[in-house]
């Protein structure tokens, strides 16, 4: 039996250094078992539940005399819990989008009752994506919320709800019948809500990021946020933390390649034919190959740390009610800069982690192969051409990134 962990107990955040020093030992438990439960597809309920007891998922939230960590506070955590599994970090990525957006700035009404579940321990899932909707510049969804007396009823399917098996709440993104955009609010045990994991994708396999069914569910009237200016989805570039979030946790998965690397390489006892040590751990080649990785996944959580820097800016200034505008921008540039070179680093590195052992790290039982899957289907979040030909505009013609949705 795992030992208890006395540091787990809820509390305030602090400093981000001490969150992670707090957090650490459970970031260590929920690694020691993160292999198995990939390659016996276990889904990590007991793990989400720790982090929620830990307050993890309220290290944002603004407690007496505290403003909660800083974004380069938080992702450097990320990092860390996606070095521990990739999984468990990603089940968490939506619930910070909401937080942000919804709650953490909240002073009255709804977003009081929101907050005061978020230092509870509760997590916030999402319904945002759709597989018949219009993708290709376009952000009317089909699921529709329709005026029910003093309230309103929500109908739609949504692809893509990851974490939301896991949560207590989900953020459903709706349209009225004369298309005014929405966010709906709801306890994903409310009648007529049914989550799905039937995600059949080759990495990230244990994020339920599958289908999200909501019938003839009551919502009500506070419960559901119309986009305007300055409010939600409102903000430009209001997704750049959901795409950072993501980056930082291919950059654990950086990680995560250095520490299997290095105990791969440390429990060797055979060596190649030509090998130039009789110990592995000691043959120069080797630890080159350790060496490199280690520096790639060193770069990887430079650029999302550096990116995060400008996120901060953006949540300094919208704190103080100063124009963001141009710091919004800034921020989302530094997120795609940072998603193209960390995603090319840690997918190199996932397959270079085979070189410090030959054939038989391609053991089903070392799962190893786990981290290139995981961080290719990552990369995916988003296309990096796109984002690419994006920063290549503004580059060459100051033509500035989309503002609304994913690029």
């Amino acid at each position: 039996m795992n030992k208890p962990i006395d540091a787990l107990s809820l509390r305030p955040p602090s400093d981000g250094e001490t969150e992670l020093a707090r957090l650490q030992p459970l970031f260590d438990r929920i690694e020691a078992g993160a292999s198995a439960r990939e390659r016996d597809r276990i889904l990590p309920f007991a793990e989400v539940a720790l982090l929620r007891e830990a307050g993890y998922g309220a290290l944002r939230l603004p407690r007496p005399d505290q403003s909660g960590l800083t974004f380069r506070q938080l992702l450097k955590i990320v990092i860390r819990l996606g070095a521990a599994d990739s999984n468990v970090a990603h089940i968490f990525r939506n619930h910070f989008t909401v937080n942000e957006l919804y709650v953490r700035r909240a002073r009255k009404g709804q977003g009081l009752v929101w907050q005061d579940a978020v230092a509870g321990g509760a997590i916030f899932g999402l319904g945002n994506i759709e597989l018949g909707a219009k993708s290709a510049g376009g952000v009317l969804p089909l699921t529709t919320i329709a005026p029910e007396g003093d309230g309103f009823r929500l109908e739609g399917t949504k692809y893509y709800t990851t974490g939301t098996l896991y949560a207590d709440y989900v953020l459903v993104r709706a349209a009225t019948p004369d298309e005014r955009l929405a966010s709906v609010i709801i306890p994903v045990a409310r009648e007529g809500i049914e989550i799905v994991d039937d995600w059949d994708g080759v990495g990230q396999r244990l994020t339920a990021s599958g289908t999200g069914h909501f019938r003839n569910v009551r919502a009500e009237s506070a419960e559901v946020v119309f986009d305007a200016d300055g409010v939600g989805y409102g903000h430009a570039y209001s997704n750049t933390l959901a795409q950072l979030y993501v980056t930082a946790i291919v950059a654990g998965i950086a990680r995560a390649v250095v520490n299997d690397a290095r105990r791969l390489l440390l429990g060797r006892t055979r060596t190649f034919y030509y090998a130039t040590a009789e110990r592995p751990a000691d043959d120069p080649l080797l630890q080159q190959v350790l060496g490199e990785l280690s520096t790639d996944a060193f770069a990887a959580e430079a650029a999302v740390l550096a990116a995060a820097e400008a996120l901060d800016a953006v949540g300094t200034a919208r704190d103080s009610g100063r124009d963001d505008a141009d710091l919004a921008h800034d921020a989302a540039l530094a997120a795609a800069r940072a998603k193209l070179i960390v995603d090319e680093l840690a997918i190199r590195s996932a397959g270079r982690i085979f070189d410090l052992a030959g054939a038989s790290a391609a053991s089903r039982a070392k799962n190893l192969d786990r981290h290139w899957r995981n961080a290719r289907t990552l990369a995916t979040h988003n296309p990096g051409v796109t984002k690419a030909a994006a920063i290549g505009a503004f580059e060459a013609n100051g033509t500035r990134l989309p503002a609304k949705g994913f690029f």
